[in-house]
């Protein structure tokens, strides 16, 4: 499969009287969806419910069965997560006493803020060996499964048997100091062109309005700042690209070795020279901005997105104001695509009008307003960061066809929001073509994000419309601290929602959104990947209501390796998917990693005490049974 086929309809070739034009990622809410489920022949979705008695096989302590009022062949579910027998029924005691160790350990501040230079000086003081050992037995042994895709299969063999699943991780990254990862950064994100004339740039820039936010900025170089939970790729050159892609790969593979069902998760900033996804991203934001204008001028501002159907004769002659082309060509565009049939044209149709093209340099057109004019975002390409482009284009897709192959779930990771755009609209494309079938490809969702109910609700609408399966994991962010500083240091306006709780009612608004469109269709899919258990608790108080059956396998849960495990384990055993996050790697090349989970854990173990209560009852209830040697049995 070529490259061109991972983003059909990126950008359209008119006629010589019509700019190229590349529209806009597609973002908007969607209001309406069917209320009816389809029709089941000889009553096989009734039956469906039937079937869904994993609750008989689950221990009576653990679940609770009550009926459902409006159906009494529907089971409600509910999870114990006090209860610490099912939740560490797969642990032996060193390791609760190592998890109690690491968890009380990252609620000191001095170690947390100095664990890199602690470790660095653990490793000079008793040697690589001794080192290695040690971490073993602690942060490592927490945290990381293994060395390798040999070393972790003990692990993931155990968690099945617990009912827990994997989503494999290769979480090495390079050990750079703060001035080499500004260097690669600022060289990886601004064209060759802008290098050799920054004066002609700096004043393109007054000219055409470019967006400080998708632009580099030296003081925001080291992207691993502010970021606790996210591996940081940079680029160095395209033979590192490859390799890297080979170890995605190598993790796909392994994944479907390992186990059934199975995810592996990838980073687009991976796979090819930023530039292009910064690039891109602020090309799609431009043209929905134009079409924001387009809605406005036919007084239909303010709305939903998906209220905004534009009158097709009114916007024929808008474009034709614009300059875009003349009236002959912009009627041959519509009809040739066969759109507007019914007198208006929606987001949905606007992007479908876009069609394949070799050059890729030619996505990133931008309209000016002011001009009427559709103008390129840089002036120039050169030869090689055109084929940079297509060589990115070309490892995504590599990608997506060995998941497909080796019967494994591809999760993209979502990232900054100016490379968000482009990496959401890149992910939205191999989604439409490899989600025919049934869910290989998931996106991921920032919820902490002010417009992530509208992303989530236009692709789940584009799904609908199209026909493919929507993959969708929901997180709350890992990026906030960074991305407040960046927009308030370089001017523009804060993405993030305001406080916590604004991200909790967004996390819960995209999730239902989602879990009605499981229930109107059987088509959608999430994975509720939040280690909050009031979160948890909604999902399954949700799942009750709409009489979501687990074995259905629609509703999927994630954890880290090494947190939460009240919440995992329980839902393992209580049939429901439910995957940790399985980062792997030598230790020497994983402390980066390590190192943001300290972080992560401070503000996570100060918030709560729940999760090292649970650890000594479990300990304590041992002891007093005499399981002083207590081992898991599977």
């Amino acid at each position: 499969m070529s490259y061109t086929k991972v983003i059909p309809g990126l950008v359209r070739a008119n006629s010589d009287n019509i700019k190229r034009i590349c529209l806009s990622q597609v973002r908007f809410r969607s209001t309406v969806a069917s209320k009816q489920r389809k029709e089941v022949e000889g009553g096989k979705e009734e039956q469906q419910l039937v079937e869904c008695s994993v609750v008989k096989a689950v221990q009576a302590d653990l679940i609770s069965q009550t009926k459902n009022n409006t159906d009494a062949q529907t089971r409600k579910i509910a999870i114990d997560f006090d209860n610490t027998h099912e939740a560490y029924k797969s642990k032996d005691n060193i390791e609760l006493l190592r998890s109690l160790l690491v968890f009380k350990l990252c609620t000191f501040d001095f170690l947390v803020d100095k664990n890199k230079e602690l470790m660095d000086l653990s490793k000079k003081v008793f040697g690589k060996r001794l080192f290695e050992r040690l971490m073993k037995m602690t942060f490592y042994g927490q945290f990381v499964a293994g060395e390798d895709h040999n070393s972790i299969k003990p692990l993931i063999h155990k968690n099945q048997a617990f009912g827990v699943g994997s989503v494999l991780d290769y979480s090495v990254e390079e050990d750079l100091t703060q001035e080499e990862a500004e260097k690669k950064e600022m060289d990886s994100c601004v064209s060759e062109a802008e290098k050799e004339s920054p004066g002609v740039y700096l004043l393109m820039e007054c000219v055409d309005h470019r967006e400080k936010k998708y632009k580099a900025h030296r003081q925001f170089g080291d992207r691993r700042g502010g970021v606790v939970s996210a591996r940081t790729y940079f680029y160095a050159d395209e033979a590192k690209c490859d390799a890297q892609m080979e170890t995605f790969l190598n993790c796909i593979k392994a994944s479907g070795g390992a186990s059934v069902d199975g995810f592996s998760a990838v980073k687009m900033t991976a796979l090819g020279r930023p530039q292009f996804l910064l690039q891109f991203s602020e090309v799609l934001v431009k043209w929905r901005r134009f079409f924001n204008l387009l809605a406005a001028q036919q007084g239909k501002s303010g709305i939903d997105a998906l209220e905004q159907k534009l009158e097709l004769e009114q916007l024929k002659e808008s474009l034709t104001k614009l300059g875009v082309g003349n009236k002959d060509d912009i009627e041959n565009w519509f009809t040739g695509e066969k759109l507007g049939s019914s007198g208006t044209i929606d987001l949905l149709d606007w992007n479908s009008l876009i069609n394949d093209r070799t050059s890729i340099s030619n996505l990133l057109v931008i309209p000016n307003v002011e001009t009427g004019q559709l103008e390129p975002l840089l002036r120039k390409f050169t030869v090689e960061e055109e084929k940079q482009m297509k060589r990115m284009l070309q490892r995504v897709d590599v990608l997506a066809k060995h998941a497909v192959d080796n019967g494994v779930r591809l999760m993209v990771d979502a990232e900054q929001t100016y490379f968000q755009p482009a990496i959401s609209r890149l992910t939205l494309e191999m989604q439409r073509i490899f989600n025919r079938e049934k869910p290989i490809i998931f996106n991921t969702y920032q919820c902490y994000l002010k417009e992530a109910y509208d992303n989530v609700s236009v692709d789940v609408e584009l799904s609908r419309r199209e026909g493919w399966y929507f993959g969708a994991k929901l997180v709350r962010g890992a990026y906030m601290y960074q991305e407040r500083s960046r927009a308030e240091e370089i001017g523009y306006e804060d993405p993030i929602n305001p406080d916590y709780e604004a991200t909790n009612r967004m996390y819960h608004k995209c999730l239902e959104f989602v879990l009605e469109e499981i229930d109107h269709n059987r088509k959608a899919n999430v994975m509720v990947a939040s280690h909050n258990e009031d979160t948890v608790k909604f999902t399954l108080g949700k799942m009750n209501e709409m009489g979501l059956c687990p074995t259905e396998k629609k509703v999927y849960f994630g954890q880290l390796l090494g947190m939460c495990d009240q919440i995992s384990f329980p839902l393992g055993q209580a049939g429901f998917p439910v995957y940790k996050y399985i980062p792997y790697g030598p230790v020497n090349e994983v402390i980066p990693y390590l190192s943001r989970r300290a972080l992560e854990n401070r503000g996570f173990m100060k918030g709560s005490q729940r999760e090292r209560s649970l650890l000594w009852k479990e300990l304590k209830r041992r002891l007093l049974n005499g399981q002083i040697l207590y081992k898991p049995v599977y």
